[in-house]
């Protein structure tokens, strides 16, 4: 096992008083747990306000998610986190309500729309390699890869580049908005009424009034061209003229904006995060960076060629074991549940902590070190089978998924068969916003390979 190991963030001390809890929690939900949850099955947390269960346990696991996912939806109070931003999208939906929105949104992600959005997407990274050979030096590799995870999602989803003065816009404001807001906030765990205040910065529902203002725009524009004729055949189109097959019903242009803005948050900001710890993780480990430059020399605007890409796809997805861009969810109880011997209230909340799963002492061989290769392994496949939830699991698994696992490898080659990044003496500490970023920015050095 290797001693030099990528960076983790500091565990609180076992024990803390609630305020002083609370307090780290509202600094950073990650370095605000206690290390013992790197090993716990389950840990029941209670408060005067709250009562929660993280569970780490593959079967609790698999019950929330695959087995019994209806009795277990996603908490109501989650949204009150995210709500200015996402309003009633997929995301933060349950019931018939989400049923119907999948229903519309999933065929614009099956069969061979992936193919068929290969080309912007690969339009993207040309993009990206053209502006970091203006940059070069030390620099701060998030923005770069916030940048380039937009451009694809507005090249694929509405077939304009980042360039756009709309896109743009959205952009920007987009940066502003994510570094306000974590992806738990308090009001996810604390109870009351939607009207109770939700501890929100001024700065956090200002940007995404902008962001929402801006996606309606971009909404009702492309309902414009429908109408009209001349649409293009992207992602938007196709999501927007889908027919609820059991009602008849497509979207509205509200219910429109809601999706968009949940496709940006996770198409460009988990996209984003998951790209630059990968270029982190091959910067520290050089060995890796040289296996994945020469590999994506074969790699070509044809969509065939991604099929090759089997280094950079197990870096990508040690990346995201490792810092994996929603490192928590939470699920609710709708009736009593027995959980490891401990009962679980109705409306108890159900936190499910793919940081802490992923990293398990019990479950991982080198559960904190970065290897690829564990991929090959019996324990690594057992586990990417029953303790690996990057993108959740069962039928609320993330819709564009493949897409992801597609991007992400193919803007790690195309970025490394140019350019070498190397580490600074800046160590990256990881922190939760919306995703999984570092607290002060991840600076490499970048030179032409």
């Amino acid at each position: 096992m290797t001693a030099d190991l990528p960076p983790k963030p500091p565990s609180r001390p076992e024990k803390v008083s609630l305020w002083r809890y609370l307090r780290l929690f509202r600094q950073d939900i990650l370095s605000a747990q206690p290390a013992k949850l790197y090993r716990a099955w389950m840990a029941e947390f209670r408060t005067p306000f709250f009562r929660s269960y993280l569970a780490n346990d593959p079967d609790l696991v698999k019950r929330v998610l695959k087995d019994r996912p209806d009795d277990f939806p996603k908490s109501d109070r989650i949204g009150a986190g995210l709500r200015p931003l996402l309003g009633n999208s997929v995301f933060l939906t349950n019931g018939e309500v989400w049923k119907r929105q999948r229903r519309i949104i999933d065929p614009a992600f099956e069969g061979g729309r992936l193919r068929d959005t290969y080309g912007a997407m690969y339009a993207a990274g040309e993009a990206a390699v053209a502006r970091l050979a203006q940059r070069q030096g030390t620099l701060d590799i998030e923005p770069e890869t916030s940048h380039v995870a937009a451009d694809v999602i507005f090249r694929t989803l509405f077939s304009i580049p980042i360039e756009d003065e709309t896109a743009t816009q959205v952009f920007e404001k987009f940066r502003d908005h994510q570094r306000t807001q974590p992806i738990l906030n308090l009001a996810a765990f604390i109870p009351g009424p939607r009207w109770m205040p939700r501890f929100f910065k001024k700065a956090t529902t200002d940007t995404a009034a902008d962001i929402r203002r801006l996606i309606t725009d971009l909404t009702e524009r492309r309902m414009f061209e429908i109408d009209g004729g001349t649409a293009p055949d992207d992602l938007a189109t196709k999501i927007m003229t889908t027919k609820d097959p059991e009602t008849g019903r497509a979207f509205s242009t509200e219910e429109m904006v809601d999706q968009v803005a949940i496709f940006f948050l996770a198409g460009h900001e988990t996209s984003a995060s998951a790209l630059a710890w990968s270029l982190y993780l091959v910067a520290r480990y050089p060995e890796w960076q040289d296996r994945l430059a020469e590999e994506a020399a074969g790699l070509s605007a044809d969509f065939s060629s991604v099929s090759a890409l089997k280094l950079s796809r197990d870096v990508f997805r040690e990346a995201l074991r490792l810092y994996p861009p929603v490192p928590m969810m939470v699920r609710e109880t709708t009736c009593p549940e027995t959980m490891r011997g401990r009962r679980a209230p109705k409306g108890s909340q159900i936190v499910l902590s793919p940081w802490h799963l992923h990293r398990h002492t019990r479950l991982w061989d080198n559960p904190d070190g970065f290897d690829p290769t564990r991929w090959g392994t019996e324990n690594g496949k057992t586990c990417q089978r029953d303790a690996y939830i990057p993108f959740s699991a069962g039928p609320r698994v993330c819709t564009g998924a493949g897409f992801a696992m597609v991007e992400g490898p193919v803007l790690l080659s195309m970025l490394l068969r140019r350019f070498r990044f190397d580490v600074t003496e800046d160590i990256p500490v990881p922190v939760a916003h919306l995703t999984v970023r570092a607290k002060d920015g991840i600076r490499l050095t970048v030179s032409e390979r």
